[in-house]
């Protein structure tokens, strides 16, 4: 046998044998997933469809994967605390990240982020979505999208609405309403949804757009009076309410949504394993349950749908943060 082949073959083997010692250990470590407890970061005080979403999702996996999963409240500057706290976790599958809307718009609104959302996270599943919705107080004298419309287009800044303060969902989605429909309205901030609904109730603001959680037992309450959902379909909880296209704003959606990302570079079958496992949890008809009653209607898909879907948000609120100026408080 020529030497140069006998070298050859060698060099060959010897290279194949570092490179199946230096893959194993991974390859093993995915396919023990997982072998201690995970950690669920909710970016959000305790209380809130963000934190029942990480608690649902911890005890079904707890139950599946015989495993532990802790669930930590990290809330503080507008998410940024919890969500750097993930970025700068292991990339071993061991740390997820509930994100709402904030994962969006935040790169937008704040002058510099300690991560950078575009690259700093791999996405794991879209979990749900809940829709919008205008309300007014009882009492008011809108009493449709088209009364909204035409008085805001006859008193160019006259009517004002509560938010939950600058750059908060209600903000930018009340500015995409006034990009889209061509007016103009006063915004006042307020903090949180809680003390803006008061308010609203109370008829100390004209009109609000806030998730439909929120409103919902001011709306029970007949305290505040629904004028519609913002987006494409109805609400099962208020089959009556009539969508923005309906009304006349076919051109105007605003959903909130749930989902969970993973640190950067977290292994490929891990972030699999995981989209699997929640897509079943999801689809469970006790959670889907937990999920109606909050107004919120499960999603799932790829990890790649995901993606394009935090893309497209990403993309829609830097263009209402920069057209209408916007900074986070």
């Amino acid at each position: 046998m020529p030497a140069a082949f006998v070298r050859s073959f060698v060099v060959a083997a010897t290279c194949a044998a570092v490179t199946m010692a230096l893959c194993a250990p991974a390859a093993h470590a995915q396919h023990d997933y997982p072998s201690k407890p995970i950690r669920i970061v909710v970016p959000y005080p305790t209380g809130g469809f963000n934190d029942t979403l990480g608690r649902i999702v911890a005890a079904k996996l707890s139950t599946a994967w015989k495993q532990t999963v802790i669930v930590e409240n990290k809330p503080g500057g507008g998410t940024v605390i919890g969500t750097q706290a993930v970025a700068q976790a292991p990339a071993d599958g061991y740390t997820l990240l509930v994100v709402q809307f904030p994962f969006a718009a935040n790169p937008w609104l704040y002058k510099s982020l300690p991560y950078d959302t575009a690259k700093s996270f791999a996405p794991v599943v879209l979990a749900g979505r809940s829709p919008m919705l205008f309300v007014v107080p009882s009492s008011s004298p809108l009493r449709s999208m088209r009364d909204v419309l035409a008085q805001a287009k006859a008193r160019p800044a006259a009517l004002n609405y509560g938010s939950s303060g600058a750059g908060s969902s209600n903000h930018l989605a009340m500015a995409l309403f006034e990009s889209v429909t061509g007016t103009r309205m006063t915004q006042v901030p307020y903090k949180g949804s809680t003390p803006l609904l008061t308010d609203l109730a109370g008829g100390q603001v004209d009109l609000a757009i806030d998730l439909l959680p929120h409103a919902l037992p001011f709306i029970q309450s007949g305290r505040l009076r629904p004028l519609a959902i913002a987006g494409t379909q109805r609400s099962t909880l208020m089959p009556d309410l009539p969508t923005t296209s309906e009304a006349g704003i076919p051109s105007y959606e605003v959903t909130s949504w749930h989902g969970f990302v993973a640190p950067a570079g977290t292994p490929p079958a891990v972030i699999d394993k995981l989209n699997r496992e929640l897509n079943t949890i999801f689809a469970m008809e006790d959670v889907k349950k937990t999920f109606a009653q909050q107004g919120v209607v499960p999603d799932g898909g790829t990890p790649a749908r995901f993606q394009q879907f935090i893309d497209g948000q990403m993309a829609l609120w830097k263009k209402v943060v920069q057209d209408a100026a916007i900074t986070a408080e």
